[in-house]
């Protein structure tokens, strides 16, 4: 099966009513595609189709032929159009090698990214400059760090200033992973949760280690970046996840080794292709490994990969009970 290349295409495909990528300096906001393969995302596959693009939104994708008078024809040739891609946590910021960064991740797949961290203001330069159509990328939903270091009337401050600028999202927010966050760093956050439902900013915190997860989640915490890749989770502090519906987003890739990774980087900064098992930020596996554990002569071990992978079974397992007693239930009432 042949995929219509996002640079080929303009950088694009998104599910239906979602804005489309298109470069601004293209003007490309009315077009049909047609003669494509569309993907729908539910299983279901329209072996040749019409997608109708109005205003640079997606408004039809059909089978057969649609009415595409007044529109700019982009023949597919049989290949075929899927969903695009949301990336709910990655680390970007506006810097000199934001174009080739961002048009990586769009002919990677990837049209809408939440950035992880900030500084907030250069994610909001970020996402200015690619829907000013100064570079083309995804779309960016703008993060803004929070310090737990301060009194928790400075961390509320930090969430105010962060509505302010209409940022909707605190990056991750660190806590001291073992052997458990300390009373002032919960405080700050138990602070930056109650304001941050007043202003409607979502909370997002970095869970490594099974006590600080259980933390977290005990401070009002719904969204957890990271499994626990510290220790092993227990099933009653899975069940406690479970219980309260959180978002957990596992990254389970987070200890996975990388070869020969293609970056679209200047050489200079780029990945060596050298062969050699590295971890993402390019430097080599496991000694990268951030918090990694170590044998007796000091070598790192790269324990992490194998926590994130069993507890994010674990987690969800514990998930997966309710929903089978309720179905259980319904079958015999």
């Amino acid at each position: 099966m042949r995929v219509l290349s996002p640079r080929r295409f303009l950088s694009w495909l998104v599910g239906l009513g979602v804005a489309v990528c298109f470069a601004q300096s293209l003007a490309v906001q009315d077009a049909a595609i047609t003669n494509v393969g569309i993907i729908v995302g539910n299983g279901a596959v329209v072996p040749s189709g019409t997608i109708i693009v109005r205003g640079g939104k997606i408004v039809s994708a059909s089978a057969g032929a649609a009415d595409i008078q007044n529109l700019k024809i982009i023949d597919a040739d049989g290949m075929s159009a899927m969903p695009g891609f949301i990336d709910a946590h990655k680390h970007i910021n506006t810097g000199p090698n934001e174009k080739e960064l961002m048009l990586s991740l769009l002919e990677a797949g990837y049209t809408t990214v939440l950035s992880g961290g900030g500084p907030g203001d250069g994610n909001l330069t970020l996402r200015d400059h690619i829907e000013s159509g100064m570079i083309n990328g995804p779309r960016i939903i703008p993060s803004e760090r929070v310090n737990l270091r301060g009194t928790p009337d400075e961390a509320r401050a930090a969430v105010r200033a962060m509505a302010a600028k209409g940022i909707r999202h605190t990056g991750e927010i660190a806590l001291k992973p073992e052997p458990r966050p300390p009373s002032q760093e919960i405080e700050g956050l138990k602070a930056v949760v109650d304001e941050a439902a007043k202003v409607g900013v979502e909370v997002n915190v970095h869970a490594v280690s099974t006590p600080a997860m259980v933390a977290e989640i005990d401070a009002g915490v719904r969204r957890l970046v990271h499994l626990p890749n510290e220790d092993w989770t227990s099933r009653e502090a899975a069940r406690k996840v479970a219980s309260t519906n959180s978002i957990v987003l596992g990254l389970i890739d987070f200890g996975a080794p990388i070869i020969d990774r293609e970056s679209p980087l200047p050489a200079q900064v780029a990945f060596p292709k050298d062969n050699l098992s590295r971890f993402r930020d390019g430097k080599a596996w496991p000694e990268a490994i951030a918090g990694a554990n170590r044998d007796g002569a000091g070598r790192a071990m790269g324990t992490e990969a194998g926590y994130t992978i069993v507890n994010a079974r674990t987690i969800r397992d514990e998930w997966r009970q309710p929903i089978t007693a309720q179905i259980k239930t319904m079958q015999t009432s």
